[in-house]
C-alpha cells in the first residue's frame, strides 16, 4: 500500500464541499487539521471528521487541532468546556507543585476525553516554549514559565492527560519559540543566543519530552545553527538542533506553512520543509487552490517518516473514558485550590 502524501490540510468550513471531497481523495493527505471556522457545534464536527475520513478512504487518518487552553482554543463554551492558560496553570504549581501538576494532567483529560467524543486525535499541545521578558506576546501566557524544569513537568502531565484519554500530543515548537520577540505569523522572527545557551534553557523542555511522539517546528530563525534560513527549512536546525542536541526522533509536524514567517509560494515552503527534514506539512488555510498545488509539489511521506508515525499511531493509548463533564468538575476543583 502506498504511503500517504507528507501533508495535513485544512478545509474550508464544518461541511466538505463536491470539490474538496474529491481534492482530498486524489491527493490521498496524511491526514486533516481543524479550526473554528469547522466547529460550529459537535455533532456538525462529528459530521465532519468522519467525512474527512471517508474522503481519503482512511478510518485511522488523523486529525488535529489546537486546544491548548486560554486563548488558543478552537472549541469554545457553551458546546465545550472552557480552560485556563499555561501560565495560569504555571501559577497554581507555583503555589502547590501538587496541584498545578495535578491540573495540567487533569486539563490534557478533559481535552482528550472531548476530542474522542469528535473523532479528533490528535492535539496540537502542549506548547513547551520558556515565557521570557521578550517572548513575543502572540505566545504569552500560552508558554508555562521561564524555567525549563517547570516547563518540562507541566507540559508533561499534560501530555499524559491527553495520552490517558486516546488523544496524542504535539509538542511545540521545537527547538523553541521562547525568545523570538515577534509574531512569526506577521514576520520572521530571529534568534540571536548562542548554541550553548540554547542547549541550556530552550532545548530542555523538548529534550526531557523527547520520548513523545509527535512535534512540531518552529518559524524562526536561530543564528547560531543557521543564519540564513528559518528552523521549519533549515536542514541544521532539524539535524542538529532537534534530531541531535534534542534527540528527537519522533515524527516532525511544520507549523502552518501559509504564515508570513516563510518566504516562497506554498508549494515552494511544503518542499522546502520536507528537504530540510520535516516528516510532514501542515497547510491550515483552508485554500483549495494552494492545496493543489502543494499537492503537486510533494510526495507520499518518506520510509523515515512513515517509521516514526507507524511508532506515533502505536503510542495511542485506549481511552481511561471518563466523561468530560466530570473531568471539567476536577479541573474547577483543583483550580479553586481543591486536593
Amino acid at each position: 500500500m502506498t504511503a500517504p502524501r507528507a501533508v495535513v490540510f485544512s478545509v474550508s468550513g464544518p461541511e466538505l464541499t463536491a470539490s474538496e471531497r474529491d481534492f482530498l481523495r486524489d491527493a490521498d493527505p496524511l491526514g486533516f487539521i481543524l479550526f473554528a471556522r469547522n466547529c460550529p457545534d459537535p455533532a456538525a464536527t462529528r459530521a465532519l471528521t468522519g467525512e474527512l475520513r471517508a474522503a481519503v478512504g482512511r478510518e485511522d487518518a488523523p486529525v488535529l487541532i489546537d486546544q491548548e487552553g486560554g486563548r488558543v482554543m478552537r472549541l469554545r463554551p457553551p458546546d465545550w468546556h472552557d480552560a485556563p492558560a499555561a501560565r495560569d496553570i504555571a501559577d497554581l504549581y507555583g503555589a502547590d507543585p501538587d496541584v498545578g501538576q495535578a491540573a495540567a494532567e487533569t486539563l490534557g483529560r478533559m481535552f482528550g476525553a472531548e476530542l474522542a467524543e469528535l473523532g479528533i486525535d490528535v492535539d496540537c499541545a502542549p506548547v513547551l516554549d520558556l515565557r521570557l521578558p521578550n517572548t513575543t506576546e502572540a505566545l504569552g501566557d500560552r508558554a508555562y514559565a521561564d524555567d525549563p524544569a517547570v516547563v518540562a513537568t507541566l507540559g508533561g502531565a499534560m501530555a499524559r492527560g491527553l495520552m490517558r484519554e486516546g488523544c496524542l500530543p504535539v509538542i511545540k515548537h521545537m527547538p523553541g519559540h521562547g525568545r523570538s520577540p515577534v509574531d512569526s505569523h506577521k514576520q520572521l522572527p530571529r534568534v540571536t543566543e548562542t548554541l550553548e545557551k540554547l542547549q541550556e534553557t530552550d532545548f530542555a523542555p523538548f529534550r526531557a519530552l523527547n520520548h513523545l511522539p509527535l512535534g512540531m517546528s518552529a518559524h524562526v530563525v536561530y543564528e547560531a545553527i543557521d543564519p540564513d534560513r528559518p528552523g521549519t527549512v533549515s536542514p541544521a536546525v532539524i539535524s542538529r538542533a532537534i534530531r541531535e542536541d534534542i534527540d528527537f526522533d519522533g515524527f516532525l509536524f511544520t507549523d502552518d506553512i501559509v504564515i508570513q514567517a516563510l518566504s516562497g509560494t506554498p508549494a515552494e515552503r511544503a518542499q522546502a520543509a520536507l528537504s530540510a527534514g520535516c516528516d510532514a506539512v501542515l497547510h491550515c488555510s483552508g485554500d483549495l487552490d494552494e492545496m493543489i498545488s502543494v499537492a503537486k509539489a510533494i510526495q507520499a511521506l518518506s520510509h523515515s517518516a512513515e517509521a516514526r508515525w507507524t511508532r506515533a499511531r502505536a503510542a495511542r493509548h485506549k481511552p481511561e473514558g471518563e466523561s468530560p463533564a466530570s473531568l471539567a468538575a476536577e479541573l474547577t476543583n483543583l483550580l479553586q485550590g481543591g486536593h
